[in-house]
């Protein structure tokens, strides 16, 4: 579902503003709207987060901006507790915004997105504070990316070797 979601972001919002969307993931927000933090690059090579506001109307997608700021004015992103399973973050750009994902693992694919077009097209000091390092770097084999599927086939692969070896015998 989220596939098709990003789909129709990238085709109906961001592909007509000439910028590619490399990462959403939903917020919660008030009332019926649903709301999604999206990190695009501009076709001058910035990086743009926003808050994108979703709804329906009769049977139609209809998809607003309602909040932009530029990675280069993020100066730190905090997830609250490193040590606990929990979806709060902040981004603090000249004021402070506190944001719920929907999930402990999406909070998490945004900083991975946000640090990854960091690193491509700023470079500049950037804060992720509160964030498990383990689950937070992109070569990390727990990183949820477009890769589980061989995340999965790995550990399958280790844990078939361990029952191997557990059932041969020594002679």
């Amino acid at each position: 579902m989220s596939s098709l979601v990003k789909e129709d972001l990238a085709k109906r919002l961001f592909g007509p503003r000439r910028q590619r969307l490399h990462e959403f993931i939903e917020v919660e927000g008030a009332g019926a709207q649903r709301y999604y933090l999206c990190a695009a690059v501009t076709k001058s090579k910035e990086v743009e987060i926003c808050m994108v506001k979703h709804w329906r109307v009769d049977r139609e997608e209809k998809y607003e901006i309602v909040e932009k700021w530029f990675l280069k004015d993020l100066e730190m992103i905090d997830g609250k507790e490193a040590d606990t399973d929990n979806p709060y973050f902040d981004m603090h750009f000249h004021k402070v915004y506190n944001m719920e994902a929907y999930s402990c693992a999406s909070k998490y694919t945004f900083a991975r997105t946000l640090n990854k077009l960091n690193a491509t097209y700023l470079k500049k000091d950037f804060k992720i504070v509160n964030f498990d390092d383990t689950y937070l770097n992109d070569d990390s084999i727990w990183s949820s990316s477009n890769r589980d599927f061989l995340v999965v086939m790995r550990v399958c692969f280790y844990a078939f070797n361990l029952l191997c070896l557990s059932l041969c015998r020594l002679s």
